[in-house]
């Protein structure tokens, strides 16, 4: 059976790409020179930035539609953690979305977005 191992992004501006996935908290290179980047989540799973040009490198037709045909989901420790990494990540200049809800469906919920618009949700059970 096949298993997820990475997401991958494409980012249209690596250094602020890697700056708001650092500022979420994750260990993502700071190599904003390089074409592809990837980081190891505690799940096991790989987080993959490339940029334009990489993807076009052999896709030379590829190019960047409208609507979001991906979004992630972090789950934190506790509800207090999403508030913290919510206003850190806002803080840091990035778009939040929605600010921090009890959700009715019982977590802590909160929803960025990073530089290229991919939505990243941040939750934690009440």
């Amino acid at each position: 059976m096949v298993q997820l191992n990475a997401v991958g992004i494409v980012t249209s501006d690596m250094a602020r790409s890697i700056a708001f996935y650092r500022a979420l908290g994750l260990d993502v290179p700071k190599t904003p020179d390089e074409g592809h980047v990837d980081t190891l989540l505690p799940s096991g799973v790989r987080l993959m930035l490339d940029t334009e040009e990489v993807i076009k490198s052999f896709r030379p037709d590829w190019a960047r539609t409208s609507g979001n045909q991906l979004s992630l989901a972090l789950e934190c420790a506790s509800p207090a953690e999403v508030d913290e990494v919510y206003a850190r990540v806002v803080a840091a200049g990035f778009e939040g979305e929605k600010e921090p809800w009890d959700a009715f469906w019982g977590q802590r919920y909160a929803q960025l977005a990073d530089p290229d618009g991919v939505p990243v949700d941040l939750y934690a059970a009440l």
